[in-house]
């Protein structure tokens, strides 16, 4: 008997030791680098939100941070892999407004459920669409560009991430408030849309600075408007909408990081301290101005929450627009 008791006290102990909950898990977390699933093409801004991100993580983290950039279906490619990862902390996801707010009101065959599946982290920045032009197109800013647009319906065009994605339906949203006809020309990224406006084969994208900067410093673009309340930070000559000749089109967008779900809670406890305390570094705070970023520093509960409001939020506005999938 006493043989058999040691017998079950041993096992008993093991069991214990085995479910020994966060502090040793945070602590040998990360042994190995982490890969970080961008749900856009290289070359756009959440590329540049990404490469933010993976330079200050892999110096605070010890381990390096690889960018996989995985696009197509309006995000859901690459948020899907993330969602059908291993959840131990070594796949994360770098995820846009769209993926929670935009998709799951067009696409009916998802495989997967953003609010669901995927564990809300934090999020990194967010970023003012601006309205872009190349800058051939004969309109300085909004009044013109509708009046443009007026004359001639359906000859305009403009490039965008994907259907779906945040300048999709910051294009679609423009159109509406401004009683325009252009043409949607969907890309597999904000990048090549960008680069399609600058070889003039789409008139206009709905990007953020940070995807257009050198574009417009070339002067191959040129940006009509700030689609916010209020001017850049960090670019400051640049009008908003509504002093540009359109008030109330308004666009703001977010990137941020998930998990698969079951990802431990150690482990998203350390990516969150790390995340935010590289937001609250001037440095970084800096690049992301120039990108036309802005540090968006939330708690996962609190970014949970966003992401349920957004697709609550947009529900109405993507039926209104009849967006439809890739």
């Amino acid at each position: 008997m006493q043989r058999l008791a040691r017998i079950c006290v041993f096992a008993m102990t093991a069991i214990a030791v085995a479910h020994v909950p966060g502090p040793s898990l945070a602590q040998d977390y990360p042994n190995k680098p982490i890969r970080l699933i961008v749900i856009t093409a290289a070359g756009g801004l959440m590329d540049v939100a990404a490469r933010i991100l993976a330079d200050s993580l892999d110096k605070s983290l010890g381990q390096r941070l690889v960018i996989e950039n995985r696009s197509g279906s309006g995000g859901n490619i690459g948020a899907e892999a993330v969602a059908k990862s291993d959840p131990d902390g070594y796949t994360l996801g770098l995820i846009q407004i769209g993926n929670v707010a935009i998709n799951p009101h067009i696409y009916t065959d998802m495989t997967f459920d953003p609010l669901v599946d995927l564990v809300p982290v934090a999020p990194v920045t967010s970023s003012a669409i601006l309205v872009v032009a190349n800058a051939k197109l004969p309109a300085s800013n909004l009044t013109e560009l509708i009046a443009l647009a007026k004359k001639e319906p359906g000859k305009l065009s403009y490039g965008s991430g994907g259907n779906g994605t945040a300048p999709h339906l910051a294009g679609e949203m423009f159109k509406a408030a401004a009683g325009v006809d252009v043409l949607h020309v969907p890309y597999r990224g904000a990048g090549p849309a960008v680069n399609d406006t600058v070889g003039g084969h789409v008139q206009l994208t709905f990007v953020g600075l940070g995807a257009v900067r050198s574009g417009v410093d070339a002067g191959m673009l040129k940006i009509l408007a700030v689609a916010q309340s209020q001017r850049l930070k960090s670019a400051p000559q640049f009008p908003t909408s509504a002093e540009a000749g359109l008030p109330g089109y308004e666009f703001v967008t977010w990137f941020g990081v998930v998990a698969p779900k079951g990802t431990p809670a150690p482990v998203i406890a350390t990516l969150v301290k790390h995340i935010h305390a590289m937001q609250d570094d001037p440095a970084v705070q800096q690049r992301m101005a120039t990108g036309g970023l802005e540090p968006l520093k939330e708690t996962p509960e609190q970014f949970g929450a966003r992401m349920r409001r957004d697709q609550d939020r947009f529900r109405d506005i993507v039926k209104a627009a009849k967006l439809k999938p890739e």
